[in-house]
């Protein structure tokens, strides 16, 4: 089958099995036992697992669809044209799912891997430490080997999702008197066992998808040891770039710049009449369709292998700052508009943007801070000294 008419087949599909009012809208679910769909998305849903198509680049023993990189980005474009969400987003995805695929053994990945692809499973990360967040290495949360398993005792901080997951992947120390790179292991265990506590913290945005996790005689079975023991560290970094390349992989539906801007500002013959803000959006735009030509020209070049490079940290740090500019922009634009938190002076879409305003900040700290890119870019790809 030629690209054209497998593109074709995908937009004739999406248009019988995606609802109306699923077009344009945000990813369906994150899967797992406590958040629960109805009616459309989960038929939605269900027919997007159905064709493998909520990982269609996983092998189809995996629940996959067992696509190659170019199909999966024409998958993809298909479905930014039809405007149908992804069905499924989230950490399985993204990050312990590619991760278990290059490091996980058979029996990891024939367990975890399929109820990732079913939406069975909702995963949260255990990285971060109150102690241990930029300077990832210093973590303190013990692993004692018990023979069949591990005991783990400690905390982790800033733990999205923590409060809805089923599974979490973490960070331990396994061994304290080695250099701190050498002494991590990567486990993975349920979060339905006692001595877990979850905390949401409540942030200025008004969520709360941020938790901090205490640990008290957790148990890890030594059959979800990712990795050797002590070894960890090489497997943690390598979630970490799975992650960061996750931000030019999905497909994500806003509403454009442009089209706000005439919304809210004079403009005249589609032209905005104000030169000052007229430069704001073709300045953002320009950075946008650079980034996104960028973004083009590596997936073409990640198609010809199957692991992320050095180069996903130039994504992180670009896409994060510019998803920032994005929403402060928008504020901008709204006017008095874009300053709302309740009240039914304001729509819902600009209530939308407030909050975004204040969550958008936290992009440039998660998954490794903007400073942290930087120093990464400078040394793994520049190749400039410490």
């Amino acid at each position: 089958m030629t690209t054209q008419n497998f593109k074709q087949e995908v937009v004739d599909w999406l248009k019988a099995n995606c609802p109306d009012e699923l077009i344009g809208g945000e990813p369906v679910t994150f899967g797992g036992t406590k958040l629960k769909l109805e009616g459309a998305a989960k038929d939605y849903f269900d027919a997007m697992v159905d064709r493998g198509w909520t990982v269609p680049h996983w092998p189809v023993e995996y629940g996959g669809a067992g696509l190659d990189p170019l199909s999966s980005q024409v998958l993809r474009q298909a479905m930014t044209e039809v405007g149908a969400p992804p069905a499924l987003r989230g950490m399985g995805i993204n990050m312990i799912g590619p991760t278990l695929l290059e490091f996980g053994t058979d029996e990891q990945k024939a367990r975890h891997l399929p109820q990732i692809a079913r939406g069975e499973t909702f995963w949260c990360q255990g990285y971060s430490e109150p102690g241990a967040g930029s300077d990832l290495a210093s973590l303190k949360t013990r692993a004692e080997d018990r023979g069949d398993h591990f005991l783990i005792n400690g905390s982790k901080i800033w733990t999205s999702g923590a409060q809805y997951a089923d599974w979490m992947f973490c960070l331990v120390r396994t061994d304290t008197e080695v250099p701190k790179h050498d002494g991590i292991s990567f486990v993975l265990f349920p979060m339905d066992q006692p001595g877990i506590t979850v905390k949401p913290i409540d942030l200025i945005s008004g969520g709360s998808e941020f938790c901090e996790c205490f640990f008290d005689d957790v148990r890890a079975a030594k059959d979800d040891l990712v990795g050797e023991v002590n070894r960890g560290w090489s497997v943690g970094k390598r979630l970490l770039q799975y992650e960061r390349s996750s931000l030019f992989s999905g497909n994500v539906n806003l509403v454009p710049i442009p089209e706000i801007a005439r919304r809210y500002l004079p403009a005249t013959n589609g032209r905005i009449d104000d030169q000052g803000a007229r430069s704001q959006v073709i300045d953002f735009e320009l950075d946008r369709e650079a980034l996104e030509l960028t973004k083009k020209r590596a997936m073409e070049e990640f198609s010809k292998g199957t692991v992320p490079t050095y180069a996903t940290s130039l994504f992180k740090l670009v896409g994060s700052e510019l998803a920032n500019k994005r929403v402060e922009l928008i504020v901008s634009l709204l006017g008095t508009q874009g300053l709302g938190w309740s009240g039914d002076t304001f729509t819902e879409e600009e209530l939308t943007y407030t909050q975004r305003m204040l969550d958008t900040r936290s992009g440039m700290i998660a998954g490794g801070s903007s400073e942290i890119q930087r120093n990464i870019i400078a040394k793994r790809i520049l190749g400039l000294p410490d």
